[in-house]
């Protein structure tokens, strides 16, 4: 017999045992090889734990092929909720332990960030329709309840924003561009990779570009990523729609692009130039202000050349 999830109360392991032998009377007769005890290992803690909901999720919910050597796909593998990372406006992020237990080996032991989607009521984002626009609904009872704003149409625009940041980051990934890899989408809730540094102390979530205080030769390296990337990210007719210092992390010497949930078609949103202009411009203040001469219209020009 298999078990989904490794071993619990509810999924008991199997010992053979040879019980005839220690019980004669209650096991007369009966094959040593038929028989088994089963024995309830540890709960997990429902406080911060659950079992690991890769096998739940539908296959086009799991990150793209081919997938790195750490992803965890083990049914017995358990979450543990590890704390808050970061509150958002649209969403919270935490960080997340998938790990076999007792297993520190790649493939059966990582962190990652679950980012959870709010509802509508609880959101203080108020572009979306600017966002949003071109993108269809094909259920048409998904579109009365968001449109009546029931408690079931906040949740369907809530999971609408996770699955559009998942396929997103899924696209990208898929293009090479320096984004964290999307390991799953399960209703509201993103699983993706967590990007880290080694700090004093063990590793560390990486900062934030906005947190930094790069010295020149680095300011000229990570400029020309971005560049490259937004380059690669218009030539596909996608820009990102909200790009700025504080959703591009630096990784040591490599930048990675995050919050990618209302990224929008270059072409299909009538707001796509103005969106890309506004991109531009947010980084190339950023980059201005700590000494590199940049302008956000040239690279905006740039990009279009790219695009067109």
């Amino acid at each position: 017999m298999t078990t989904p999830h490794g071993t619990s109360s509810r999924h008991p392991e199997q010992h053979p045992q040879q019980h005839p032998q220690q019980h004669p009377q209650q096991y007369a007769g009966i094959d040593p090889a038929f028989v088994f005890d089963f024995r309830d290992s540890d709960e997990i803690d429902d406080t911060n734990q659950r079992w690991s909901t890769w096998l739940s999720v539908e296959p086009l919910a799991r990150g793209p092929e081919p997938r790195p050597d750490w992803v965890v796909t083990s049914q017995a593998a358990i979450d543990t909720e590890l704390g808050v990372l970061k509150t958002g406006k649209e969403a919270d992020a935490f960080l997340l332990e998938r790990a076999v237990p007792g297993s520190d080996a790649v493939g059966e032991s990582v962190v990652l960030v679950s980012k959870r989607y709010r509802g509508e009521e609880q959101r203080s984002f108020h572009r979306s329709a600017a966002y949003t626009e071109g993108r269809a609904v094909r259920n048409t009872r998904d579109n009365r309840a968001m449109a009546k704003k029931s408690a079931y149409g906040r949740s369907v625009a809530a999971g609408q924003w996770a699955w559009a940041e998942f396929q997103a980051l899924s696209r990208l990934w898929s293009l090479g561009l320096p984004v964290p890899y999307p390991v799953q989408v399960d209703g509201t809730e993103v699983l993706m990779e967590w990007i880290s540094i080694e700090g004093p102390d063990g590793e560390e979530t990486a900062p934030r570009l906005a947190q930094t205080r790069p010295d020149a030769d680095l300011l000229g390296s990570w400029f020309e990523q971005l560049r490259e990337a937004m380059a690669t990210m218009v030539q596909a007719g996608l820009v990102h729609g909200d790009l700025s210092p504080y959703n591009t992390l630096a990784a040591g010497e490599r930048l990675v692009i995050i919050d990618l949930p209302q990224m929008v078609d270059l072409v299909g949103n009538v707001n796509g130039m103005d969106f890309l202009l506004r991109d531009c411009r947010n980084m190339c203040t950023w980059f201005r202000a700590r000494g590199l001469e940049v302008d956000e219209h040239d690279l905006y020009a740039e990009l279009l050349a790219h695009a067109f």
